[in-house]
C-alpha cells in the first residue's frame, strides 16, 4: 500500500513537473482551442470512417486497414473527451461573468449533440473486427451516459438563452438514433445473437407416445396391428428463374440463397431440403454467375457484420433515416437564417457552419450509398417482379446502373517460400522491431505480392466441383471431397504412387507440393497454351496457400505448418549460402533437382527438423517424368483439392473476419462448395418419418 501511495506521488510530481517545461502562452491557447480542435478532429475522423468504412470490403491494402482501425480507435475516444471538456466549461458557466465566454459557452452547448452525432457513426462501419460486436453492451452503457451528459448539457445552457439550445434539440435527436442504430446493429451482429435469431422453433416430432398408446390398444384388441412408413412426396422445385436472368434478378437471387447459407457462418447446419434447392440451382450457372451469385452473398455477409445495413433496412429504420436526415437539414437552414448567430466569433461560427454542412452532406453520400447498395436493389427488384411501377421507375433511376461494382479484392495474396529465401535481408532497426513484437507482422507483409483471381480460375474450380456433385447425384459423397487433399485427383490420373505425398499431415503434404510445383515451374521447357493455363493456376494457388500458412494460420487445419515452414527456410537459405547460388530461381531449381534423393530424408536427418525440401525435391522428380500437360493437370487438381479441404476446415466466424480485409478466395470456394452440397455441415439426411397404423 506505501508502495503504491508513493508510486501515485511520484507520478503525480513527474506530470507536475512536465507541465511546468510547456510555455504558459502554449497552454493557454490550448485551453482557448481545445474544444475547437478535438471537434476538428472528430470531423475528420467521420470523414475517413464513411469514406474507407466501405472501401475495405473490396481492397486488401494494408494502408487502408490501418488507417480505418487509427480512425475507429480515436473517433469515439475524442468525442467523448469533447463531450466531457464541454460539460465541464458548461459547469463552469456560472462563474464566468464575460460576455465572450458566455457567448461561446452557448455555442459549444450546440456543439454537444455533433459528438453524439459522431458516436454513433457512420453507416458504412460500425465494427472493426467481429470482436467489437461481442462489445455491444459497452456501447450500450456509452448510449446512455453519453445521451444524458449531452441532454445534461442542453438543459443547462437553457437559461438566459433563446433559440440555440431549442435547435440543439435537433441534432440530439439525430445523434440520439445515429447512435441507438449503431448499438442495435452491433447487437445484432453479435455470433451469438445472430445464431440465436436463426433457430427455428423447438421441433417434437411425430407424437410417437400417442402413436404407441393406439398401436398397443388396437394390439391389446386381438388385431393384427404393423407399423407402415408413408413416403413423402417432395415438392417439385420451380426453375423459371434461370431464364431472362439479369445482374439485378441475380443479387435478388443471392439475397434469398443467403437468407439461407448465413447459418454457416454461426456453425449452424444445413437440412437436406436446403442441399437440393441449393444444387439445382447452381447446376445450370456457368461459372461466372455462379461466382457473381457467392459474391453477392458475401456482400450481404459483411453487411450483417460490419455495416448497419441490417438495421436501416426496415421499415423502422427507413423512417428514422428521413426523420434524421430532416432534422440535420432543419437545423442548418435555421441556423442560417437567424441573425442572432451573427453575434458569435468569426472562428466558432466557421466551425459551427462545418459542422452542420458536413454533418449534411455526410448523410446525402450515406443515401447515395444506400440507394446503390445491393440491399436496396434487391428490394426494388422483387418490387419490379411484383409489377410495382414506382419500385421499376427507382431501380432504373436511383441505384445508379452500377451493377459491375466490385463486392470484394478478386486477389489472391501470394508468398512463395523459395522466393522468401533468395529475397530474405534482416530488417533495418531489428531490435527496435523486435521489442515492439512487429518484427514477425512486417517479414509477412514485406514479402507478400497479389495476382488476381483469373476467369479461368474460377472456371477451374467450379467445374471440378460441379463433377463432383454431379456424380454422386441426389447424395453427393461430401467427405471424399472434403478429406482427399489430392488423394482423389492423384488415383483418377493414374499416380497411385505419388500419393504418399498427401496421406501425410495436411501442412506437410501442401509445403511439399508447394516446393514441387515450383521447382516444376521454373525448370519446365515447351509449354503447349493448356499446359501454361494449368501451369499459371497451379502456381497461384500453391503461393496462395503458403500465405494462408504464414499470414492466416488460424484458417487452416491444427498443425505444424509453421515449424515445418521454418525448417524448410532454414535448409534452403543453407543450400543457397554453400552453393553461392544467387537470386534465379531458374538455375536454382534445376540446382535442387541434381541431388541424389534415393535414399529418405527422414532416414537421414531424423524427424528433429521438420524440413520438406528434399522431399519436395522426390515430388518433383516423379512428376516431370508425366509429362508437361498432363503434369499440370495433375498439380492444378491436387491444388483445388487441397484448397477444399482447406476450405471445409476452416470455421464460419474466420471466413467472416476475412471479410473485411478484402476477402478470400477460400471463403468464396467454402460457400461455393457448401451451395453444391458438398460439405459436412449437411447433416439432416432425411425428415420426419410418418408412419401409419395398418390394422387387420
Amino acid at each position: 500500500m506505501l508502495l503504491l501511495a508513493a508510486s501515485v506521488i511520484f507520478v503525480n510530481a513527474e506530470r507536475r513537473r512536465l507541465i511546468e517545461v510547456i510555455p504558459d502562452s502554449l497552454k493557454k491557447a490550448w485551453k482557448d482551442w481545445e474544444v475547437e480542435v478535438l471537434i476538428l478532429g472528430s470531423l475528420i475522423f467521420q470523414i475517413v470512417l464513411i469514406l474507407f468504412g466501405k472501401r475495405r470490403q473490396c481492397v486488401a491494402k494494408l494502408w487502408i486497414r490501418m488507417t480505418l482501425w487509427t480512425s475507429y480507435l480515436l473517433a469515439d475516444w475524442i468525442a467523448i473527451v469533447a463531450l466531457g471538456i464541454i460539460s465541464q466549461n458548461t459547469l463552469d458557466k456560472c462563474k464566468q461573468t464575460s460576455v465572450d465566454d458566455n457567448l461561446k459557452d452557448e455555442l459549444m452547448s450546440f456543439w454537444a449533440p455533433f459528438m453524439l452525432l459522431h458516436l454513433g457513426g457512420p453507416d458504412t462501419i460500425t465494427a472493426y473486427s467481429l470482436e467489437d460486436n461481442e462489445l455491444w453492451l459497452r456501447h450500450l452503457v456509452g448510449l446512455i451516459i453519453q445521451s444524458g451528459l449531452t441532454f445534461y448539457i442542453l438543459l443547462v445552457s437553457l437559461p438566459g438563452s433563446s433559440w440555440l439550445p431549442f435547435l440543439s434539440l435537433f441534432i440530439f435527436i439525430s445523434g440520439l438514433i445515429k447512435f441507438s442504430e449503431r448499438t442495435c446493429a452491433l447487437r445484432s451482429a453479435k455470433i451469438e445473437n445472430l445464431r440465436d435469431s436463426m433457430l427455428t422453433s423447438p421441433d417434437p416430432g411425430p407424437n410417437y407416445a400417442k402413436f404407441m398408446e393406439e398401436y398397443t390398444l388396437k394390439k391389446a384388441e386381438g388385431f393384427y396391428v404393423m407399423a407402415d412408413e408413408v413416403k413423402e412426396i417432395s415438392l417439385p422445385i420451380d426453375h423459371s428463374y434461370h431464364t431472362g436472368r439479369d445482374k439485378l434478378l441475380l443479387i435478388s437471387e443471392a439475397f434469398d440463397q443467403f437468407q439461407t447459407f448465413k447459418r454457416l457462418f454461426v456453425d449452424l447446419i444445413l437440412s437436406f431440403q436446403d442441399r437440393d434447392n441449393s444444387r439445382f440451382y447452381f447446376k445450370e450457372l456457368p461459372p461466372k454467375e455462379a461466382f457473381d451469385v457467392i459474391e453477392a452473398e458475401l456482400g450481404f455477409a459483411y453487411d450483417t457484420f460490419y455495416t448497419k445495413a441490417p438495421v436501416i433496412f426496415t421499415p423502422l429504420g427507413c423512417i428514422l433515416r428521413v426523420v434524421t436526415f430532416s432534422c440535420i437539414f432543419f437545423s442548418l437552414i435555421s441556423f442560417s437564417l437567424c441573425k442572432e448567430r451573427l453575434k458569435y466569433h468569426k472562428l466558432d461560427l466557421i466551425l459551427t457552419y462545418l459542422l452542420l454542412v458536413v454533418a449534411l452532406l455526410l448523410e446525402i453520400y450515406a443515401l447515395i450509398v444506400l440507394l446503390n447498395s445491393d440491399w436496396t436493389k434487391n428490394l426494388l427488384s422483387k418490387g419490379k417482379q411484383d409489377g410495382k411501377f414506382y419500385q421499376s421507375f427507382l431501380l432504373n433511376k436511383l441505384c445508379l446502373r452500377r451493377s459491375n461494382k466490385m463486392r470484394w479484392s478478386n486477389c489472391t495474396p501470394q508468398y512463395n517460400l523459395l522466393s522468401y529465401c533468395v529475397d530474405f535481408k534482416p530488417p533495418r532497426c531489428y531490435r527496435f522491431q523486435k521489442l515492439f513484437q512487429i518484427n514477425e507482422l512486417l517479414e509477412k507483409h514485406m514479402y507478400k505480392k497479389y495476382e488476381l483471381v483469373s476467369p479461368e480460375l474460377k472456371e477451374l474450380i467450379f467445374n471440378h466441383f460441379q463433377k463432383f456433385a454431379g456424380e454422386s447425384n441426389n447424395e453427393p459423397d461430401h467427405p471424399v471431397l472434403c478429406t482427399s487433399r489430392g488423394t482423389t485427383a492423384l488415383t483418377k490420373n493414374d499416380c497411385s504412387s505419388l500419393v504418399w505425398s498427401t496421406e501425410v499431415e495436411f501442412d506437410q503434404s501442401f509445403l511439399i507440393w508447394h516446393i514441387a510445383t515450383d521447382l516444376c515451374y521454373y525448370t519446365d521447357d515447351g509449354s503447349t497454351p493448356c499446359s501454361i493455363k494449368s501451369k499459371q493456376i497451379s502456381k497461384q494457388l500453391s503461393d496462395y496457400m503458403l500465405y494462408l500458412l504464414v499470414v492466416c494460420p488460424f484458417m487452416l487445419p491444427i498443425g505444424l505448418g509453421m515449424i515445418r515452414f521454418r525448417d524448410t527456410c532454414a535448409e534452403a537459405k543453407e543450400f543457397f549460402t554453400e552453393r553461392k547460388l544467387g537470386k534465379d530461381l531458374t538455375i536454382a531449381s534445376r540446382k535442387f533437382l541434381t541431388v541424389n534423393t534415393e535414399v529418405r530424408p527422414a532416414k537421414v536427418k531424423g524427424d528433429r527438423s521438420k524440413s520438406v525440401l528434399f522431399d519436395a525435391c522426390i515430388l518433383a522428380k516423379s512428376l516431370k517424368e508425366k509429362g508437361n500437360q498432363r503434369k499440370w493437370e495433375i498439380i492444378s487438381e491436387v491444388w483445388v483439392e487441397m484448397l477444399a479441404y482447406a476450405a471445409t476446415h476452416c470455421r464460419g466466424n474466420h471466413h467472416a473476419q476475412q471479410l473485411r480485409k478484402g476477402g478470400e478466395l477460400l471463403t468464396h470456394v467454402w460457400l461455393l462448395m457448401a451451395h453444391l452440397g458438398i460439405t459436412e455441415q449437411f447433416q439432416i439426411n432425411r425428415g420426419h418419418a410418418r408412419a401409419k397404423l395398418i390394422v387387420k
